[in-house]
């Protein structure tokens, strides 16, 4: 999906920018782009480092298109895939207007909480704190929790919020676009987000596979989507390859009698029914690509080689 260009309808005062949300893994980063945009633009899991590439939640409304900047979870990377994924984080800060560090307040901070926040000193930008999942803290405790992330550094502007229930995000995102600059419209006003039908598709396997697998298994799961095809009869035929590290998580993930891969398959095709609107066939293969997660050739070839 390409850029557009400004309208003519636009207002005069209309305001434009990017704002990248930055935090260690799990902290409700994507569940709060994807509340702010207003529909589903990120995958969601409770598993950490969900997110592994750069993703745009894109929010146009008659005064200003702000464009999130979902982000891989910022931690101290063992293999070469979490290398890749703390580079493209901090890449994404590089091009930001805005920086918005998102913190879970129900558990007191983290080593990688205070990483965060260094990174996103590096650049001379707004620095905003949201402190998420006050949902999860008796009301007398949250004001305390929010003050020892907010002593962390600087920030010109704090908001405990809920990603999950919407609390606080109407004064979070009014603030953001009061300190966007002004300019142009970057994408189309109907388009939510930067990524193409294939890597979509691709993700929505991925989170069904992420719901249903347990312990390590999930962290060596990639998804490649290899063919589709509009067939006549106006169902879409998608062919998506899972791969996995080692011939033991491949059993797993099939299952006994393919119970597993069945179950994936299911979950994964309803949901992508509903985001293309109109049936699908989803033809699901699971092949063992050994080692990819240290592999700078798998992680090219699976695109998620920092650019």
């Amino acid at each position: 999906m390409g850029e557009g260009e400004r309208g003519s309808t636009e207002p005069v005062s209309f305001k434009s920018g990017y704002v990248t949300v930055a935090g260690r893994p799990n902290v409700g980063k994507s569940t709060l782009i994807n509340a702010l945009v207003g529909q589903k633009v990120a995958i969601v899991s409770e598993k950490p480092q969900t997110t592994r590439k750069r993703l745009l939640g894109i929010l146009t409304c008659p005064e200003a298109q702000v464009v999130f900047v979902d982000t891989p979870g910022i931690h101290h990377p063992k293999l070469k895939l979490g290398e890749e994924m703390v580079a493209t984080a901090e890449r994404a800060l590089h091009e930001a207007d805005i920086v918005l560090c998102l913190v879970d307040v129900s558990v007191p901070p983290q080593p990688e909480d205070e990483l965060v926040v260094q990174r996103a000193s590096r650049f001379p930008v707004p620095r905003l704190l949201a402190a998420n999942k006050i949902d999860l803290l008796p009301a007398q405790e949250v004001a305390e929790a929010v003050a020892r992330y907010a002593a962390l550094a600087d920030f010109e502007a704090v908001f405990p919020i809920s990603a999950l229930t919407g609390t606080g995000l109407n004064d979070l995102l009014a603030d953001l676009i009061d300190r966007l600059p002004s300019g142009p419209l970057y994408f189309p006003p109907d388009e939510v987000s930067d990524q193409y039908e294939r890597d979509i598709a691709a993700e929505i396997i991925r989170e069904a596979a992420l719901h249903y697998l347990h312990q390590e298994v999930p962290h060596a799961v990639a998804v490649q989507v290899e063919e589709w095809k509009e067939r006549p009869t106006g169902m879409t035929y998608i062919r998506a390859i899972i791969y996995v590290e080692r011939e033991s998580q491949k059993g797993i993930l099939i299952g006994a009698g393919g119970q597993m891969l069945k179950r994936i398959g299911r979950t994964a095709r309803e949901e992508l029914e509903d985001f293309l609107q109109g049936r699908v066939y989803l033809d699901l293969w699971v092949k063992v690509l050994k080692n990819w997660r240290k592999d700078e050739q798998a992680l090219r070839r699976l695109g998620l080689k920092a650019r």
